[in-house]
C-alpha cells in the first residue's frame, strides 16, 4: 500500500491537525463611519469654499480645510474611530482635486496663473 503524500489529507488526519488562529481586527472600520467622515468633512469644505469669493480664494481655502480635516483625520486614526478617519481623509482628497481642477480650468482658459 502507497504512503499518502500530504498534499491531500485524509479525513482521519483532518482531525489530527489543530485548527488554524483566526485573526480578527480588534477595532473593524465600518461603512456608516466612512461615511460619516465623508460627509462631515464634504460639508466642512463647502462651508471653507465658500468663503472665497473667487477661484483663488476658493483653492486656498480648500487647501487650508483639508490641512485641519488631515490633522484631524491623524488624530482620530490614533485615538478615535478609524472609520471616520478613513473619510475625513478620502473626501479631503476629492476636495483638494475638486480645487485643482477648478484652478487648471481657470488657469487654461485665461493664461495667467490664478493663486498668486
Amino acid at each position: 500500500m502507497r504512503t499518502p503524500s500530504g498534499l491531500f489529507p485524509s479525513a482521519p488526519s483532518l482531525h489530527a491537525v489543530p485548527p488554524r488562529p483566526t485573526y480578527r481586527e480588534p477595532h473593524p472600520v465600518r461603512p456608516g463611519a466612512i461615511a460619516a467622515g465623508a460627509g462631515a468633512t464634504a460639508l466642512w469644505l463647502l462651508f471653507f469654499g465658500l468663503l472665497g469669493g473667487s477661484v483663488s480664494g476658493y483653492a486656498w481655502w480648500t487647501l487650508l480645510a483639508g490641512a485641519v480635516a488631515w490633522v484631524v483625520a491623524l488624530g482620530l486614526a490614533r485615538f478615535g474611530d478609524r472609520g471616520v478617519a478613513a473619510g475625513v481623509a478620502m473626501l479631503t482628497a476629492v476636495g483638494w482635486a475638486i480645487a485643482a481642477i477648478a484652478v487648471a480650468v481657470r488657469w487654461a482658459s485665461s493664461g495667467d496663473w490664478p493663486l498668486w
